[in-house]
C-alpha cells in the first residue's frame, strides 16, 4: 500500500481523493497540525524553558501552555474584572489590569468548565474546536467566486491554502487559552457571510466579534468595500442598488459600529472611568496618542537607521502589491479588503511588538498569497506540474517557523523574555 501510494498514480488519486473531500482533508490537516504544534511545545519545555520562569527544574507542556496571557484570562475566569481600577502604589497611575483583555473566551471558557474540566484543559478544548471550526470556514472564503478574478484550479488552491494556514508559525497560541482561534473564526464567518451578502447575520456576528478582540474598524473597512463594489454593479447593471436589503445594511452598519465601543464604553460604565480601557491599554505600553505608524517608523529607524525604514516600506510594498496583483486577485474582493485593512489597522495602533507574529494568523489571505506563489506559474493562469514538491518545501519551512516561535517566544525566562 505505501508503495502504491509512493507511485505517481497513487498520489494522484491520493490528490484526487482530498479534492473530493476538502473538508475533511482541511480537519486533517489541522489535526496534524495540532500534533506538530504539541510536539513543538514540548521540545521548547523540555530543551528551551528556563526553569526559573515555572518555579521548578522540570519544565512541562502544561506548564507553557498556562504562561503568559493566559494568566490573566484565568484571573477573569476566577476573580473577574478588578473594580475600582488598580493603580501604582509608587505614583499613582492606572496599571497593569484584566481591563486590557476582552471578555468573551474567558466566559466561554467558564461555561465550559461547569462541566469539570479545569480551566487549562477547558482552554485547550474550546481552541481546538474553535480552530477546527476557523479552518473550514477559511477554505470555505478561498473557493467563493463572488467578486473573485476567474481561477480554474481553485479548488486546488483553496484546499491547499486553507492547509497551509493551518501551519502558520505561530499556530502553537492555539493550544493556549487565547482568543486567537475564537477571534479568527469569527472574522472568517463574518467575511463569509459578507460575500454572500447575508448582512443580517454579518451584524449578528459583529456583536461578539467586538467582546472578543478589537477589529472591527478593519471589518468597517472590508464591508464598505464590499458595499462600494456592489453598488457600482447593480447600477451598471440597471438595477436598484442594494434592493430589499437596504434595511439590512443599516442594521449591519450600526452592529459594526457598537462593535468597535463595546468593551471600552463596558469597562468605562463599570469603573466610572470613562476612559478606563485606553488607560489600562497605555499601561501596557500602547500610544496612541503617539499618532499612527509613527512607532513603527521609529523602531526601525532606531534598529537600522534609513536601511530599517526602506526595509519596512519595501516588506509593506511587496506585501500590497501581493494582494492587489494577479496572486491576490483570484480571491474575493472582500478577502482582499481584509488583507489590506487589517494589517493596515494593525501598524496604525500596536506598538512594535513580538505579538504581531500571533496577531497576523487573523491575516488569512497570507496563506492564499503563499499558496499562489508556490503553485502558480509567473502569470497566475496556471498550477505548475511539480506544486506539490514546491508546497512541500512550504510546509517544512512553516514547520520551521512553528518550532522557531514556539521555542523562542513562548517560553518565559523572568530577566529577559519577549510575549508571544
Amino acid at each position: 500500500m505505501l508503495r502504491r501510494l509512493l507511485t505517481s498514480r497513487g498520489r494522484h488519486e491520493l490528490a484526487g481523493r482530498a479534492l473530493a473531500r476538502p473538508v475533511l482533508t482541511v480537519l486533517a490537516v489541522y489535526a496534524l497540525s495540532r500534533v506538530v504544534s504539541v510536539l513543538a511545545v514540548w521540545i521548547a519545555a523540555t530543551w528551551f524553558q528556563n526553569p526559573a520562569g515555572v518555579g521548578h527544574p522540570d519544565p512541562t507542556v502544561g506548564d507553557l501552555i498556562g504562561l503568559w496571557d493566559g494568566v490573566w484570562y484565568q484571573r477573569i475566569v476566577e476573580d473577574g474584572y478588578p473594580v475600582p481600577l488598580p493603580v501604582d502604589a509608587d505614583n499613582g497611575r492606572i496599571t497593569y489590569s484584566a481591563w486590557a483583555f476582552y471578555p468573551l473566551y474567558p466566559y466561554l471558557v467558564k461555561a465550559v468548565m461547569l462541566t469539570g474540566m479545569s480551566f487549562a484543559v477547558a482552554g485547550a478544548v474550546v481552541n481546538l474546536v474553535l480552530g477546527a471550526v476557523a479552518a473550514v470556514l477559511i477554505h470555505a472564503l478561498f473557493r467563493s467566486t463572488y467578486h473573485a478574478g476567474r481561477q480554474p484550479q481553485r479548488e486546488r488552491l483553496a484546499l491547499v491554502a486553507a492547509c497551509l494556514w493551518c501551519f502558520y508559525p505561530t499556530t502553537s497560541v492555539m493550544l493556549k487559552p487565547y482568543t486567537e482561534a475564537l477571534a479568527v473564526a469569527l472574522v472568517a464567518a463574518a467575511l463569509l457571510v459578507l460575500v454572500r451578502r447575508h448582512y443580517l447575520l454579518v451584524a449578528a456576528l459583529a456583536v461578539p466579534l467586538g467582546f472578543t478582540r478589537g477589529v472591527a474598524p478593519a471589518l468597517g473597512i472590508a464591508v464598505l468595500i464590499h458595499l462600494v463594489v456592489r453598488w457600482r454593479e447593480e447600477r451598471a447593471a440597471g438595477l436598484r442598488p442594494l434592493a430589499g436589503q437596504r434595511a439590512a445594511v443599516v442594521t449591519m452598519l450600526a452592529a459594526l459600529g457598537v462593535s468597535g465601543i463595546a468593551w471600552p464604553v463596558v469597562a468605562g460604565l463599570a469603573t466610572g472611568v470613562p476612559t478606563a480601557f485606553f488607560d489600562v491599554q497605555a499601561a501596557w505600553g500602547q500610544k496612541p496618542a503617539d499618532g499612527p505608524f509613527v512607532l513603527w517608523f521609529e523602531w526601525a529607524w532606531q534598529s537600522k537607521g534609513a536601511l530599517g525604514v526602506l526595509v519596512l516600506v519595501a516588506l509593506a510594498g511587496t506585501y500590497v502589491a501581493l494582494v492587489l496583483g494577479r496572486h491576490g486577485r483570484w480571491m474575493s474582493v472582500e478577502m482582499r479588503a481584509w488583507a489590506l485593512a487589517y494589517p493596515l489597522y494593525l501598524f496604525a495602533v500596536v506598538r512594535p511588538i513580538t505579538s504581531m507574529w500571533r496577531f497576523l494568523l487573523l491575516d488569512m489571505p497570507l496563506a492564499a498569497l503563499l499558496a499562489s506563489v508556490a503553485m502558480r506559474t509567473a502569470n497566475g493562469q496556471q498550477v505548475v506540474p511539480h506544486w506539490k514538491r514546491r508546497v512541500g518545501v512550504v510546509v517544512l519551512v512553516l514547520v520551521g517557523g512553528i518550532l522557531w516561535w514556539t521555542c523562542s517566544l513562548l517560553t518565559y525566562t523572568p530577566w529577559g523574555s519577549f510575549p508571544p
